[in-house]
């Protein structure tokens, strides 16, 4: 299985969300819609707008750090029109 660096927008929050894993994406996303205590839990319409694939779960963990310092939306936002998404 390959893990994955990933990024969720939530329209209703106007808020992206970085993360990455190795299960599969649409039950990641599906866990992160469900009611549960911490960020994504607020609300529940969060959808993938972009998606790298590692095959070392340690290089998706580093690009999830290395986009969370960039600390800038525009720069987030850069990189997922860039993917054509």
């Amino acid at each position: 299985m390959y893990n994955r660096y990933y990024i969720l927008y939530s329209e209703s929050a106007n808020q992206y969300y970085v993360g990455c894993t190795g299960d599969d994406i649409n039950e990641r996303i599906r866990r992160h819609n469900s009611q549960h205590k911490g960020f994504t839990g607020k609300t529940h319409d969060w959808k993938l707008v972009y998606t790298e694939q590692y095959a070392d779960k340690h290089e998706a963990f580093a690009r999830e750090r290395e986009v969370k310092s960039w600390k800038s939306r525009k720069k987030i936002e850069a990189l997922i029109q860039t993917s054509g998404n």
